[in-house]
């Protein structure tokens, strides 16, 4: 397959490109899989469980509806669970592979180490000599900084472990998405207008991204309460930035703000992480952990190869499998991860089926 040339759209945020100039599984690899003839794929379905026998320990296929409803089983002399780290962990729960997290007693381990990502970063508000053209952006340009990411700067007597990357990514300044205005501007009418075409073409987003630190209260487990529309319990998250995470964001937000300043930023409106979260406004989607990997199944849903210690058949793939977040968006650690795992798969488990790491 061949990516076509960015023509610089503007249109370049969370959504599939028009002119196929941008990677996704959806555009370069299912294309290359459906070539298989080994591969079929079944689309508008939905896994309810997997399926196990009568000793609890070995996966024998799925159960899943179409979209009429119908349901089916699938048997499987291997399962792979690559929904996500939010349904990776429901599917574990609904189908009573792994012990349930409890925060009560620390024990359990599927829903535990949820993470999230503690993000921020101002708006600098620039003079209207400063064009920045957000009309024409895409999704490469952009500029990073390491300096506080990580463990790359003294911590000494700050009170937090952990970074944050810092960066500036203009995707797209689209007309109704991006009209950002200064304090005191009214929220409508003439003079809301006025303020965004003023600041529009010369206002820059500065972006702060980075750990997510491991709460014992933060947890995923399924809801007591509300069910899918085929009568299931739906995933429950409890959540909120523990007081490191706060500390980290805010002390790299003042920062921040110093950098936008020496940018010749006129106006900079500061941005670092606050309680509590809340999910009506965007942050990240790079949520990890509840089924994280480890050396012990007291503390771990999967081996070093992602394998379910409790039902060896079953592999738990993706960024569940991380204990925290630490600071970096982790695509490519995934699919290296992913064929990492795959690798002993072929190498180990095929040649003979069973627990490839003994505790």
């Amino acid at each position: 397959l061949k990516l076509e040339q960015c023509i610089f759209c503007g249109f370049c945020e969370r959504f599939a490109c028009p002119h196929f100039a941008k990677a996704s599984p959806q555009t370069i690899i299912l294309p290359v899989l459906l070539k298989n003839p080994n591969y079929e794929l079944r689309a508008r379905c939905e896994v309810l469980r997997i399926n196990l026998d009568s000793t609890g320990k070995k996966a024998t296929g799925v159960t899943y509806v179409d979209d009429a409803g119908q349901e089916f089983e699938q048997p499987a002399e291997m399962v792979f669970i690559t929904a996500f780290p939010l349904n990776n962990v429901r599917t574990l729960l609904l189908s009573g592979i792994g012990k349930p997290y409890d925060p009560r007693t620390g024990e359990g381990v599927v829903g535990r180490n949820y993470s999230y990502q503690t993000t921020g970063g101002p708006t600098v508000f620039m003079d209207e000599g400063i064009n920045i053209n957000p009309f024409m952006s895409s999704g490469a340009p952009g500029t990073m900084i390491d300096d506080f990411g990580g463990d790359n700067f003294d911590h000494s007597n700050l009170g937090f472990i952990g970074g944050q990357y810092v960066g500036s990514i203009m995707t797209g300044g689209r007309p109704i998405e991006f009209h950002p205005t200064p304090p005191g501007t009214p929220a409508w009418g003439l003079e809301w207008k006025k303020a965004v075409a003023r600041h529009y073409n010369h206002t820059i987003l500065i972006q702060q991204h980075g750990t997510s630190q491991p709460s014992r209260l933060n947890y995923l487990d399924l809801d007591p309460t509300y069910k899918d529309a085929w009568g299931q319990p739906l995933l429950r998250m409890t959540f909120d930035f523990p007081e490191n995470d706060i500390r980290m964001s805010q002390y790299i937000a003042d920062k921040v703000v110093e950098i936008g300043r020496a940018m010749g930023g006129k106006i900079v409106v500061r941005g670092g992480t606050k309680r509590p979260y809340v999910t009506t406004v965007y942050q990240s989607t790079h949520n990890a952990g509840g089924a994280v990997m480890g050396d012990d199944p007291k503390t771990s849903v999967v081996n070093r190869y992602q394998q379910c210690w409790d039902v060896p058949n079953v592999f738990s793939l993706g960024a569940s499998s991380f204990p925290q977040n630490i600071t970096y968006n982790y695509t490519v650690t995934i699919g290296a991860l992913t064929l990492w795992a795959l690798d002993a798969i072929k190498s180990q488990y095929l040649k003979a089926p069973g627990p490839m790491v003994h505790t």
